[in-house]
């Protein structure tokens, strides 16, 4: 990563609904094939953050650069290409339930290439067998658990070789175990495709399995920034203090 300017570029982003300010001011940094995590307690603009990284909502000030090209400012035309850039996948999964996982694995590149059909269900087959349901192509999300649709969304995520996935509260609603897995399985998808990961999450042990670098957000600031555990044993800040020891705030 020496070296490698950086691959996202937020840079004095403001957001506000009504007269409230949501996000205040921030910029910052990811570099190439980073794990970079932005943490904070529930409701502090996190997910609202990545909505306007991936150009879901424009911002009321500031630019969001992925890869050079300025998500903000494109035009429909090159929005499209750099959404090509990017996989997301959300909280819930966000899995078509009417479509089983290798369909809904084939949309975007139904979508976005003019690939073969049988072409189509190689690339599809082959994202559901990297993370890990290969015998699972023809299950509909309902008949699977919440682990396993967590991965197949993963994999649609990835069918288009992204550059950077954005993933929402990955570990959320998952049994410690399950949990662990999806970690395990960021860990290896970091390592063989070299991808960047921007991960919105508030899930004290995946932070500290995964993270290259944190930044916590509170009251739409970045308050710290650095490694989980240089924060952990060494921030003067108290709300750092608290969250990473899960105390109770003082009233």
């Amino acid at each position: 990563m020496k070296g490698q300017s950086p691959i996202i570029k937020v840079n004095n982003l403001t957001v506000k609904y009504d007269d409230k300010t949501i996000i205040d001011h921030i910029s910052f940094e990811v570099n190439p094939g980073e794990i970079f995590v932005v943490i904070g307690v529930s409701g502090c603009g996190k997910t609202t953050l990545m909505n306007h990284m991936i150009g879901l909502q424009i911002p009321l000030t500031g630019n969001v650069f992925i890869d050079g090209d300025n998500i903000t400012t494109a035009t429909e035309q090159e929005l499209i290409q750099i959404l090509n850039k990017i996989g997301v996948t959300y909280q819930s999964g966000a899995l078509f339930g009417s479509m089983n996982l290798m369909e809904n694995v084939r949309l975007p590149l139904e979508e976005f290439t003019n690939l073969s059909d049988e072409a189509i269900d190689i690339i599809a087959q082959d994202k559901l067998s990297l993370v890990g349901l290969a015998d699972f192509f023809d299950y509909m999300p309902a008949e699977i658990s919440g682990g396993m649709r967590k991965r197949a969304a993963i994999a649609r995520a990835m069918a288009l070789d992204p550059k950077i996935l954005f993933f929402d509260e990955p570990s959320a609603g998952l049994d410690p175990i399950t949990s662990a897995q999806i970690d395990q399985l960021i860990l290896e998808l970091a390592k063989t495709l070299g991808s960047t990961f921007f991960i919105v999450s508030h899930e004290l042990p995946s932070i500290f399995n995964i993270a290259d670098r944190v930044a916590m957000l509170h009251d739409g600031k970045i308050i710290a920034a650095g490694k989980p555990e240089t924060l952990r044993d060494s921030c003067d800040n108290v709300l750092v203090k608290q969250f990473f020891n899960r105390e109770a705030q003082a009233k």
